[in-house]
């Protein structure tokens, strides 16, 4: 069996393609490999958003929490998907509760590590937030979709 470096998997990742490889470096100290089961949480909504999650393998649920339904799936994320931005912006808590969809391999990064080498090292920060904001963005606007086909359905 190959062993990777944490280097290795990180430059492998959709999500940090075409990354400087001191920017890669530096990210190694942030990062380290996770494996969840099935049903096994990776965030719960409203708790501190200090992490986030490069998916290697497997599916992970986003869902939203109703009193009266328990959890409902709104999206799910799969191989290759980033999972959380949450610990970019204050107060850095989580929105949705994610579980894994049977076993999920992902790397985890420390989101303090990640904001102080940000702040000592801007143009890391500018990296990762130029990758982030298309992801922000591709997310509100699929969220967008679903709000207008749920109510667009129900108008009906």
């Amino acid at each position: 069996m190959k062993t990777e470096t944490l280097e290795a998997v990180l430059k492998t990742h959709p999500f940090l393609s075409g990354l400087a490889e001191h920017h890669l470096h530096s990210l190694v100290s942030c990062a380290k490999n996770v494996r969840f089961e099935d049903g096994d949480f990776l965030s719960r909504e409203s708790e501190q958003a200090d992490v986030f999650y490069l998916i290697r393998e497997g599916e992970v649920a986003v869902e939203i929490r109703l009193p009266e339904k328990g959890g409902i799936r709104v999206d799910t994320l799969s191989t290759d998907d980033v999972l959380g931005w949450s610990w970019i912006i204050a107060p850095y808590v989580w929105h949705y509760d994610t579980r894994a969809v049977g076993v999920v391999r992902a790397l985890v990064l420390d989101a303090k590590c990640l904001r102080n080498k940000s702040e000592a090292d801007h143009d890391l920060g500018y990296e990762l937030l130029k990758r982030f904001a298309p992801l922000i963005e591709q997310r509100l606007t699929a969220t967008r979709m679903q709000l207008l086909d749920v109510f667009g359905r129900s108008a009906s």
